[in-house]
């Protein structure tokens, strides 16, 4: 019971996490663009800019097309649902479905995979976002200041907070 409640609470806490998607901005002339036009359309408020240059619209539509939701995925979650509620509706520890706790965790194991693996993949198409905007600024102007990732460095990796003085 303390596996399924620690799972759900991770689950829930990543939710919180949506609305620093839909608030991302760009700074293109001193003014601030957004650049998620809502959960359909991610990166749609650069599309202005981006359609001057081929390249970058090319790469824009790429990231947008590698953006939409799966099939793979959507039954994942679904199937996932489904064992987790037939799980947790059976009476008996054995039936013909199966035993409750396989189903349980077997539920649960599907709907986290198909979570990480959506959210690696739109992690992984950032850097398309991030290459279309490269492209835009080489040949034109005025230059747009956008980094998709958070620490706005371009780079992905972790930090420890380690500082030392020489």
């Amino acid at each position: 019971m303390k596996f399924i409640l620690g799972i759900s609470l991770l689950l829930f806490n990543c939710l919180s996490f949506a609305a620093e998607t839909c608030s991302r901005v760009a700074i293109i002339n001193y003014q601030k663009v957004l650049v998620d036009a809502g959960s359909n359309k991610k990166g749609e408020g650069l599309r202005y800019y981006l359609e001057k240059d081929p390249v970058s619209k090319a790469l824009l539509n790429k990231y947008q097309k590698e953006n939409e939701p799966t099939l793979l995925s959507a039954s994942a979650s679904t199937a996932g649902s489904f064992m987790l509620f037939a799980g947790l509706i059976q009476t008996d520890t054995m039936s013909a479905l199966g035993d409750k706790n396989s189903l349980i965790y077997t539920g649960l194991g599907l709907i986290a995979l198909s979570y990480l693996t959506s959210k690696t993949q739109q992690y992984s198409n950032e850097k398309i976002l991030n290459e279309a905007v490269s492209q835009y600024n080489t040949r034109n102007t005025p230059r747009i200041y956008f980094s998709p990732y958070k620490d706005y460095s371009g780079t992905s990796g972790v930090g420890f907070g380690l500082q030392q003085e020489f």
